[in-house]
């Protein structure tokens, strides 16, 4: 099966909304070629070291907020 990748970087950019805390953090127990996919769209920053949360960026905790409301919704 072909897979749309930029359709798992949604999913997962939204799920990252779903544990956003301390303003922009999210915490990354997610696929990390999903990450570092996201970090290259320069929608996230992963921290190096021990850290485990990823770091939104303004346009990309925006798209998480958005693919968030849309697929999880209630309408």
């Amino acid at each position: 099966m072909d897979i749309d990748r930029d359709k798992i970087d949604d999913a997962t950019l939204a799920l990252l909304y779903l544990t956003l805390h301390d303003g922009t953090r999210a915490w990354k127990g997610h696929d990390w070629d999903a990450l570092d996919r996201l970090q290259a769209k320069g929608l996230i920053e992963i921290p190096r070291g021990k850290v485990k949360s990823v770091i939104f960026t303004d346009e990309g905790q925006q798209r998480a907020k958005e693919l968030f409301e849309t697929m999880f919704g209630k309408t």
